[in-house]
């Protein structure tokens, strides 16, 4: 591997104004494809072959009325007046007429006559039915039914809309670029130049650009999530970054030793590249690998943010060598720049320090690290998934504010209403059957009410509302629709009978519970991928259990610190998050991917260089203490980098972003500085020579790869005196 990018390196130096005008093409071609062909993204988070999702295709199919997007209008009078008086009773009449002129609307109740008026009369509930699912509801439409009310406001009304229709999409902003200025002030103090610190950055960014081009152009023939955009643009930033960090810094250090340029930036691209070509086909292989589990919108979240960290693997192997040979010595400060002797790597920074303390004091620090690991991880063992409601979208938002006066008026239950689908092969088993559900789920607990059917144009199809008195993300909630489907089960062993549970509620039970599911059977494909990787390229059986092992602890952590924060509250008021719940039920087995690549990440970088130096003569504990020293700064600057843009995206206003951008910060933050940098060394330490033991049957077999580069070594032998 290292002598085939060492030539890619070397072809894109050398060619370096064809390179870059080459990506250039590829760029405006991208731009202008993604302007041409990008569709729009959904917020459907839904399983096909689940029940929840049986009963909605049978309500598009059979009773599209009923299988719209559904809007909220709340109404509440002035505290001390109620909506029984004249003058409020013509407003909310006059915002139904508004509301059913809505484009887009085939339904509305007045909630005089639907009897949605509170018991204490200041509160009323306009339930309002489009023909559209909410993806499909166009923003003319939303704007539009939003501006309804203006009449009832003026009579002295407070007019909130919810729904489902009023979910809009998260959106960039320009508090997410503090991640990306974080990033540049830590490459200008880690390089201790612009030049290198600009052109990293530019090349991290120009990757980006193409891979989300590339992306919004494939949007109008893949059906993309509102999140994927996100995810890829977060995870492609990120590594992005660092990946053209590794190649910069191992190019800087080239340059110091004396190479000429040309060979330099080859010989960085064959070893740092190695490491980057390696780290990057981990994440691809993990993200990619959420297919297995056969959930079409992680799917594609997964292949798009593979797709993406592909393109910045890519340009960190051909392009950034190309500006490299624009830039040549000026990557390097002037005070390396002037120096008149080549400088070598014999001055020791903090990172052989810490690792000389780590290997000293191993034992205590192997143990200490694991307790700390272990007592962040407490917290998972109550951690709850659902998919995200109204309840926790940003305060003085209409869609919170609706949520709010409902759950004050009516109840937190109205917000989370469920329906049970009834579909028969005849009228008179439709109304027997629906007859036989009221039944069976009178007296059911946590049922607050359940109103009668209603009929589509052919009778065949029936709805029965279901109010839970629990609110849509409780724990009530979720046993209610198991109570009610367990209740149900009979009614469909008829023949042409289907009676299903659904509901925003009931479809986030059953994402939840396929993801949960689908979560022992992904953690266990990663940790086998990340063992067999590990294994071909060090060599090693015990160092790919090591890291392996480290992995787990640092996820667990991660999902504790995670559950610690967003579902109990514990600080979330400092991080601006104003309503604790439970994690978005995809959070888990996205971070397990996205985690178990950025952990090979920093492991390959720092234990490759360990065994380069092991191989070279070293003692075991002395190319522990040398590939920590001369690793340290650029993985400490490369998790510096990833947490500042994960933490940018926490500035969004929407939970789920939040969430993964918090998880992902608090995960590289953990792994990096207490797994990789701290228990890695100390355990390596540990095991001494025996770290690299291969049995030689398994030697025999396993190719060898030549992360380190060692082939490059033998051909090209470094200058004399370095």
């Amino acid at each position: 591997m290292a002598t085939l990018l060492y030539r890619i390196g070397r072809v894109s130096f050398r060619h370096r104004g064809w390179v870059a005008a080459i990506w250039l093409l590829i760029l405006l071609a991208l731009g202008g494809a993604a302007a041409a062909f990008q569709g729009p993204t959904v917020r459907n988070f839904s399983i096909p072959g689940t029940e929840s999702q049986r009963a909605l295709d049978a309500l598009a199919r059979e009773f599209p009325q009923a299988g719209g997007a559904a809007g909220t209008i709340v109404v509440v009078a002035p505290p001390g007046q109620t909506l029984a008086t004249p003058q409020a009773r013509a407003a909310v009449r006059t915002l139904v007429l508004e509301a059913a002129a809505v484009p887009g609307v085939v339904g509305i109740a007045d909630p005089y006559r639907a009897g949605t008026i509170s018991r204490d009369g200041r509160y009323a509930l306009i339930s309002v039915q489009f023909t559209h699912r909410a993806d499909d509801i166009t923003e003319t439409e939303r704007e539009a039914f939003a501006k309804t009310g203006r009449g009832a406001r003026s009579a002295g009304l407070t007019v909130a809309h919810g729904g489902e229709v009023m979910g809009a999409e998260p959106h960039l902003g320009s508090a997410e670029a503090i991640g990306v200025v974080v990033a540049a002030v830590v490459l200008v103090v880690t390089f201790g130049s612009l030049v290198a610190a600009g052109m990293t950055m530019l090349t991290a960014l120009l990757g980006v650009a193409a891979g989300m081009s590339g992306l919004y152009a494939l949007s109008g023939t893949v059906q993309l999530t509102s999140t994927a955009p996100l995810l890829a643009l977060m995870l492609g930033l990120a590594v992005g970054i660092d990946y053209s960090l590794f190649i910069t810094a191992r190019h800087r250090q080239n340059l110091r030793q004396g190479i000429e340029p040309h060979e330099a930036a080859a010989r960085a691209v064959g070893t740092a590249g190695s490491a980057v070509v390696f780290a990057g086909a981990t994440v691809v292989i993990a993200l990619a690998g959420l297919s297995v589990v056969g959930i079409p919108f992680l799917t594609v979240m997964g292949l798009a943010a593979a797709a993406t960290v592909l393109v910045a693997v890519l340009v960190a192997i051909t392009l950034l060598p190309a500006l490299l040979g624009f830039a040549g010595r000026r990557v390097l400060s002037r005070r390396e720049r002037r120096a008149a002797e080549p400088v070598g790597e014999h001055e020791e920074g903090s990172g052989f320090r810490w690792a000389r303390l780590v290997t000293h004091h191993r034992v205590p620090v192997v143990l200490a690290s694991v307790v700390v690991l272990a007592a962040l991880a407490i917290p998972v063992t109550s951690m709850r998934l659902a998919l995200p409601d109204a309840g926790t979208a940003p305060r003085g938002t209409s869609l919170r504010e609706a949520y709010d006066l409902v759950s004050a008026g009516f109840g937190p239950g109205f917000n989370g209403r469920l329906a049970v689908v009834v579909s028969t092969d005849s009228p008179a088993t439709t109304a027997r059957v629906a007859q036989e559900v009221l039944a069976r789920l009178k007296g059911t607990p946590s049922l607050l009410a359940l109103l009668p059917p209603q009929l589509n144009r052919s009778r065949r199809t029936a709805v029965l509302a279901v109010i839970p008195t629990g609110g849509p993300s409780s724990e009530a909630t979720a046993d209610l629709v198991h109570e009610i489907r367990q209740r149900l089960a009979p009614l469909r062993a008829g023949p042409g009978v289907d009676v299903a549970v659904t509901g925003a509620t009931a479809v986030g039970i059953d994402v939840s519970e396929k993801l949960a599911g689908a979560l022992p059977v992904y953690l266990l494909l990663v940790v086998g991928l990340s063992i067999l990787l590990l294994a071909l390229v060090f060599r090693s059986i015990l160092v790919p259990v090591k890291a392996a092992l480290g992995f787990l602890l640092t996820v667990a952590a991660t999902f504790g610190v995670t559950v610690a924060v967003f579902q109990r509250g514990w600080g979330a008021a400092l991080l601006g998050i104003d309503t604790p719940g439970p994690l978005v039920s995809f959070l888990p087995i996205l971070l397990i991917g996205i985690l178990f690549g950025l952990a090979m990440d920093y492991e390959v970088f720092l234990v490759s260089r360990m065994r380069e130096d092991f191989v070279h003569g070293d003692t075991a504990r002395e190319a522990v203490v040398g590939g920590m020293g001369h690793g340290a700064r650029v993985v400490t600057a490369a998790a510096l980098i990833m947490i500042a843009v994960f933490g940018g995206f926490m500035l969004l206003d929407d939970p789920v972003i939040q969430s993964m951008g918090f998880a992902l910060a608090v995960g590289v933050l953990i792994d990096a500085f207490v797994v990789r940098m701290t228990l890695v060394p100390a355990v390596m330490s540990l095991l001494d020579e025996r770290a690299w033991w291969l049995p030689r049957w398994l030697d025999r077999i396993l190719p060898n790869v030549d992360i380190e580069g060692e082939s490059l070594r033998a051909e090209r032998p470094e200058p004399v005196g370095v």
